[in-house]
């Protein structure tokens, strides 16, 4: 966190989610359901932000002064635009050391208490993370070269996820071999 001062001389620890919105605002104007949709289809993969997080922390940097709330829209929406302090706070908070990454992955808990579930749950449950995992690779591939040749670095993103998909699903073939995606 980055503790910083908006335009109301509020002071504000910004956190991954808050700075990642100020990030998306320097695109233009948005509302929290447009930056929902962005976020989903861009970080989405690698960085959970929920629609409750994002409204939450839209009006937190609207009180601080970093970001200005615009009229209440069609289906109550309302536009945010980035201010000056908030452009600021993104700059110095995006130039911090980011620190070391946190792997959350659920399958990994349930894999290692799994002598506490079913084998044939096991195995389901494995099959269907498996798949899930193809279909995001597939998904990669197929929007790399448009990203690649519109957004170079979240190209880079890109890149790191299709050999992390790949990677996982190496992982799953091993556990294939171990007979651990077969029901029984």
């Amino acid at each position: 966190m980055l503790e910083t001062s908006g335009a109301r001389g509020a002071r504000l620890e910004l956190n991954a989610t808050s700075a990642s919105l100020l990030g998306f605002l320097s695109a233009g104007p948005q509302s929290g359901y447009e930056l929902a949709a962005r976020i989903e289809s861009t970080i989405g993969a690698f960085w959970n932000v929920t629609r409750s997080q994002i409204y939450r922390e839209l009006r937190t940097l609207e009180e601080a002064g970093f970001v200005l709330g615009g009229e209440t829209g069609s289906r109550d929406r309302r536009r945010f635009t980035l201010a000056d302090p908030g452009r600021r706070a993104f700059e110095r908070w995006i130039a911090r050391d980011p620190g070391q990454e946190i792997i959350r992955f659920p399958l990994l808990l349930t894999l290692f208490f799994g002598d506490a579930v079913p084998r044939r749950e096991l195995a389901r449950m494995l099959r269907a993370h498996r798949a899930r995992h193809e279909a995001t690779l597939a998904a990669y591939r197929a929007h790399r070269p448009f990203v690649e040749r519109e957004e170079p670095f979240p190209a880079l993103a890109m890149r790191f996820g299709i050999i992390y998909e790949e990677a996982v699903l190496a992982w799953f073939d091993t556990l294939a071999a171990d007979g651990l995606l077969e029901g029984g």
